[in-house]
């Protein structure tokens, strides 16, 4: 598995490593990052649509480790997310074994970053919320992208955020990839801690970019310990229920465009 930005700092990053920027590519003036950053966005707001009409199933497991790696407690759920005949929109538990965590408990901001940050989005209506700063050039197997750090402006009681680095195929300008935690306002005292994950996306019916794979694997640190744990989010078997969403800009047709070679995501277990 290959990782990316795993030691450094989220914000304030003047460059990428060396070692993984996309060699001989020039970077976009400032005029062009603000255009790739709208046009990415919009295609953003279409895919958010577009995913709300399709059903697909989730499967969620977090298991605690021990200092050697050794799995423990762990908590699971898959659910299938349908429509009910008069077309509503719902989630379905499928499976839900009793969970045997010794050492965590999942509060609502975990569930809220499971559903909305995890996937997370970038629509034209958030854009205003985030600063987004563009980082360079990177190439993610075949893909050579656009690499943003995006980091909340201010953050309001309740509302979960999403602070990282977005990867954006620099052809079809799509996100293909993220990186970063859930970030929100409350009062913890070290108690409650997230992990960092990655979630990476492929293209759904040849047009959409939708998540289908995120993983974390990372150290909680509370106040009074450190708990190892592997969260591992899997979307799948993805099918449209209804369509409404057409895709154009100025008189290209996106749909119509020969999709990249998408990330390749880690092994799954």
């Amino acid at each position: 598995m290959r990782t990316f930005a795993a030691a450094m700092m989220i914000w304030g990053i003047a460059l990428l490593p060396a070692s993984v920027r996309a060699a001989n590519l020039p970077d976009p003036n400032e005029t062009q990052i603000q255009d790739i950053i709208s046009k990415f966005a919009a295609k953003e707001a279409d895919f958010a649509r577009a995913r709300g009409n399709y059903t697909y199933r989730q499967t969620a497991r977090i298991i605690e480790l021990d200092d050697n790696g050794n799995p423990g407690g762990r908590w699971e759920i898959v659910s299938d997310i349908v429509f009910t005949p008069d077309g509503k929109r719902t989630e379905h538990v499928v499976r839900s074994p009793v969970p045997s965590l010794q050492h965590i408990l999942l509060t609502p901001q975990d569930e809220q970053d499971l559903r909305e940050v995890q996937p997370f989005v970038l629509t034209t209506n958030e854009i205003p919320m985030y600063y987004i700063r563009y980082l360079g050039r990177e190439k993610l197997d075949e893909i050579t992208c656009y690499a943003f750090a995006v980091k909340p402006k201010k953050m309001e009681s309740g509302k979960r955020y999403f602070e990282g680095i977005v990867w954006v195929d620099d052809k079809d300008l799509q996100i293909v990839k993220t990186y970063g935690r859930g970030e929100g306002l409350e009062k913890h005292n070290g108690e409650n801690a997230y992990a960092k994950f990655e979630t990476y996306r492929e293209q759904v019916d040849g047009k959409y970019w939708f998540p289908t794979y995120t993983i974390a694997n990372s150290n909680l640190n509370f106040k009074d310990f450190t708990q190892r744990i592997k969260e591992t989010v899997k979307y799948e078997d993805y099918k449209q229920f209804k369509s409404d969403v057409n895709i154009k800009y100025g008189d290209v047709d996106e749909s119509a465009t020969k999709p990249p070679t998408p990330p390749t995501p880690p092994k799954k277990p």
